[in-house]
């Protein structure tokens, strides 16, 4: 039988698929916690030796579940948080294989900022890898959108705002509250949906200034208009734009998040027929958001 994990355990959660070199990088830094985590899960979306070699590998607990159909990350996510939920776990902390925590004590600052504040849920500030100095997606902080974490380091909390699966640390009874993420999402924008679950909880969140989780930049798939007012997600990999353009119709018909449907068709107008003069890629971003809307959340085979 297995062992029930204690209220105040730590379970960390990633997918993956085919990134052994990744995943060795988070798993090391996990590893060297200045709290230690109980248990990491490793849900392998393309089931590997590589990658059950490492997860044995690591220091602490860990558990590889290798899933032979293709869940995608938000799948991923939802089989890992309900394994760790399972499991007893009294907090979820998320991870996608190319993040990982930039100092040992991150996650000992996560669990004081909670405790302190009273959090729910609480994320790390998210920086470029190859640029600490930058933020690894833009955040808009008012009219303004923001690169610079100095700008925000003197806030140390920003309540409020999360960017989520890449470090962000869930409290076991939040995700009874906000749930798990919509596998039929598969991937690209399932964070979206959690955080737009979030707001609507009630439940108290938001981002610890003082720690941060590196990760890859996220700004190459991201073009201004307006002078910077407006920036449009328009990925380079065709199964990223599939899924993005999808998955963000679909979005456009929760609850909280309906406002954005007439803005994104001024925003995605003027960015494909002004900006780039380009027809096709309107009709098919025009055709992959119907689809999202009218809930025909289908995979495309041919990515």
């Amino acid at each position: 039988m297995t062992q029930r994990l204690g209220p105040d355990s730590v379970v960390a959660i990633t997918v993956t698929r085919r990134r052994p070199e990744l995943l060795k990088a988070l798993l090391t830094t996990l590893g060297r916690q200045s709290r230690p985590v109980d248990l990491v899960i490793v849900v392998d979306n393309s089931p590997d030796r590589a990658v059950a070699e490492l997860v044995a590998g690591y220091p602490g607990a860990s558990l590889h579940i290798p899933s032979w159909h293709p869940l995608g990350s938000a799948g991923g996510f939802a089989l890992g948080a309900l394994t760790a939920l399972a499991r007893g776990a009294g907090w979820v902390w998320f991870f996608d294989d190319d993040a990982r925590p930039a100092t040992s004590d991150c996650l000992r600052e996560l669990l004081a900022c909670a405790a302190e504040r009273g959090l729910a849920m609480v994320a790390p500030a998210v920086v470029n890898v190859d640029n600490p100095g930058e933020l690894s997606f833009l955040m808009r902080r008012g009219l303004t959108w923001v690169r610079d974490p100095g700008v925000l380091r003197e806030q140390k909390f920003l309540p409020g705002y999360a960017s989520l699966f890449n470090g962000a640390l869930f409290r076991a009874d939040a995700l009874d509250v906000v749930g798990v993420p919509d596998s039929r999402l598969f991937l690209r924008g399932e964070e979206v949906e959690i955080y737009r679950r979030a707001q609507r909880s009630g439940l108290p969140f938001g981002t610890c200034l003082t720690t941060a989780v590196l990760h890859p930049s996220g700004l190459g798939d991201f073009h201004s208009i307006l002078g910077g007012r407006f920036y449009v997600p328009d990925p380079r990999s065709p199964s990223k734009r599939y899924y993005t353009f999808r998955n963000r119709g679909f979005l456009s018909t929760q609850p909280g998040r309906r406002f954005r449907w007439p803005l994104d068709c001024v925003v995605f107008s003027w960015y494909f027929l002004v900006v780039r003069r380009d027809l096709t890629g309107f009709r098919e971003w025009l055709r992959l958001a119907r689809m999202g809307r009218r809930e025909q959340l289908l995979r495309d085979t041919e990515l």
